[in-house]
């Protein structure tokens, strides 16, 4: 079995102690006791000395949100461009809950916000989703459509599928929609009360 995480090369042993480790935790995380993980642990299934992975990472906490975002996010992501506000919505909305709803995909997520107990409030995957919705709402204003707000889009949208995904709440992509035209609405309600002054 191998890892979904994609992996961050560097070059050389680096780049193959990094693999190993990377590819150890996708395992672990995949045989769904992400509770049990240690360093020892991810070590010995890494064939690493556990010393290595202490050097870098300090604790499994911060190893594993590294190995966490790796999963949930890729490189060169783009916000869905369908022409219009309500299809970008849309379809953004049923990406975010395909790249987490899946049970592999689940546990990264699970364990992420398990390991940021603590750390700063600045999560990678939700700055790279505050990122797309910026594009997504610099290409609806290019158009000449009313945009809803960064903020609206991650309250109203994003935020709601990781809150039902992570709390094991039956979501689809009905629900996806949903949320989207939540947003939909918002942007309009702001014309109307913009056009009422």
């Amino acid at each position: 079995m191998t890892s979904t995480a994609p992996l961050r090369r560097t070059g050389g042993r680096s780049a193959r102690v990094l693999d190993a480790i990377y590819t150890a935790v996708g395992q672990l995380m995949g045989e769904g006791k992400p509770d049990r993980l240690t360093i020892p642990v991810v070590a010995e299934r890494a064939g690493v000395n556990p010393t290595s992975i202490y050097r870098r990472w300090g604790d499994i906490d911060e190893l594993l949100e590294e190995v966490a975002v790796a999963a949930l996010t890729k490189d060169g992501d783009r916000a869905p461009d369908t022409g219009s506000l309500a299809g970008d919505l849309q379809a953004w909305a049923r990406i975010v809950l395909e790249d987490i709803g899946t049970p592999k995909r689940t546990r990264y997520l699970r364990a992420m916000v398990a390991a940021r107990d603590g750390l700063a409030p600045d999560c990678p995957c939700l700055a790279q989703r505050r990122v797309m919705a910026t594009e997504l709402i610099e290409r609806t204003v290019a158009r000449g459509e009313r945009a809803p707000s960064v903020e609206q889009i991650i309250d109203h949208l994003v935020m709601p599928l990781y809150g039902r995904v992570l709390m094991g709440h039956p979501t689809d992509q009905s629900d996806a929609d949903r949320l989207a035209a939540d947003v939909l609405a918002l942007a309009e309600r702001e014309v109307a009360r913009t056009a009422g002054r």
